[in-house]
């Protein structure tokens, strides 16, 4: 490995570490998956850790993978900056850093109702897990994919509504007049 190819691993680094820092959401690309998961996130240490489980958002399979694909979009433009490869592994309570991490989480976690039991019930239900970069970039600046990226709505049994409610007596259009 060359001094060139050290430069542009630094920036590689450097480039998923801003961008992560900048977005509290990224979008997780599982090896079994069918489509992208939206999931908030923490930027700790290098590394990017998510809580997920029944009472949290959803992320089934990531527990059973050992890589993911992480996109992340521009916060103010939410257009598409880098999807880079991720070692995922998952913490468990007693583990040297789920403390400091799960702190961290309960912190920075947006409307917690029950942020002084949340640590212990992440422990019973939930899964943290940390999604540390490989140093691989699969999509950076120049090198976006072309073409529409959208996913095909998930199949549902719910319909548009058919037609207006019937009224009997209508409201007043305009305001009467003040003599």
């Amino acid at each position: 490995m060359g001094a060139h190819d050290d430069d542009e691993q630094q920036v590689t680094s450097a480039l998923v570490a801003e961008l992560m820092k900048k977005s509290g959401l990224c979008w997780l690309r599982l090896p079994d998956g069918d489509r992208d998961l939206p999931v908030w996130h923490l930027w700790h240490e290098g590394s990017a850790y998510i809580v997920s489980g029944p009472s949290e958002q959803p992320a089934p399979g990531i527990e059973d993978t050992d890589r993911a694909t992480v996109i992340v979009r521009t916060k103010d433009s939410r257009q598409r900056m880098a999807a880079w490869l991720a070692r995922v592994t998952t913490l468990h309570p007693g583990d040297s850093h789920w403390d400091e991490v799960v702190r961290a989480l309960v912190a920075a976690r947006l409307n917690l109702t029950d942020a002084d039991q949340a640590a212990q019930r992440w422990a019973r239900e939930c899964v943290v897990t940390r999604l540390a970069p490989t140093g691989l970039v699969e999509e950076g600046p120049g090198e976006m994919p072309s073409g529409d990226l959208a996913a095909a709505p998930l199949p549902t049994s719910a319909t548009t509504r058919r037609g207006l409610p019937r009224v009997l007596h209508r409201r007043q259009s305009t305001r009467p007049k003040l003599d």
